[in-house]
């Protein structure tokens, strides 16, 4: 092999790693695999470790908190458990959504209730307990009871005809849009596969982590009223009075248990 001829062989072999690499990060493993923190794909402790992105995730390691303190301290198993042990013994979410799941999720989402002051991060951990308790019963619903469609024309996530993208997960994941972004940032095919967040619980966390990131997280300095606003726009106004109370009550009880105050604006 003349040295021109190794040149070009090396180049091209580093090219196909290169590509492989890409190819790689764009994650999208299969179920029984993880998303390693860098994007790649596999089974071992490096992969379903620290910085697990989806799948079947094992890392424990808390997400520190602005004032030293962890998300995990403060949604402790009594808190988690006091909410789901309110759901019925037959409901579906009772042996789908776990304390430990959602630990898993905060992987990918370092700055949920880690942001702000330790007040504000109490608070938006009780806003969203309280908005998931609402939106699940106590975690009884993996899924919406009136199955609908739910699809919008989109150029960049166009529905699937064989799916429907109803209300799945803690905070009831909704629209051919929402799952198609969600999908892509935690990989897996939202379009094509909506289920997913229906069947994996530490997907399904993740998936309403990346809808409270995305769409509440910003509004929180607006009261819990906004958050409400922001997650079902629907029920304010008048349109729904006894619903938006029901909110506003779980988030006040979780702000006394958590205690902290729950702060104002709490209608939207």
């Amino acid at each position: 092999m003349t040295i021109r001829t190794k040149s070009l062989f090396f180049t091209i072999l580093g090219l196909a790693f290169v590509a492989q690499i890409a190819i790689a990060q764009n994650c999208g493993c299969a179920a029984n695999l993880c998303c390693s923190e860098f994007g790649y794909c596999g089974t071992s402790k490096a992969y379903c470790g620290k910085g697990c992105q989806a799948g079947p995730c094992t890392t424990t390691t808390p997400t520190p908190t602005t004032n030293g303190d962890s998300v995990a301290n403060i949604v402790t198993t009594k808190f988690f458990n006091g909410i789901i042990n309110q759901a019925a013994a037959n409901c579906a979410g009772k042996s789908f959504y776990t304390r430990q799941a959602f630990l898993n999720a905060l992987g990918s989402y370092r700055n949920f209730g880690t942001s702000g002051s330790a007040e504000k991060n109490k608070q938006e951990i009780a806003a969203f307990f309280a908005q998931v308790t609402h939106e699940t019963g106590h975690f009884c619903y993996i899924e919406e009871i009136n199955r609908g469609t739910y699809c919008k024309r989109s150029t960049d996530y166009p529905c699937n005809p064989q799916k429907k993208y109803y209300g799945r997960g803690p905070l009831q994941l909704t629209w051919n849009y929402n799952y198609g972004a969600a999908g892509k940032a935690i990989g897996f095919d939202g379009l094509n596969s909506p289920e997913k967040v229906a069947s994996d619980p530490v997907v399904a966390f993740k998936a309403s982590l990346w809808f409270w990131m995305n769409n509440v997280h910003s509004v929180l300095s607006q009261g819990f009223g906004a958050t409400t606003r922001a997650i079902n726009s629907g029920e304010c106004g008048g349109g729904a009075p006894n619903k938006v109370q029901a909110r506003i009550n779980y988030y006040k009880q979780y702000c006394t248990q958590l205690n902290v105050s729950p702060g104002d604006n709490l209608y939207c």
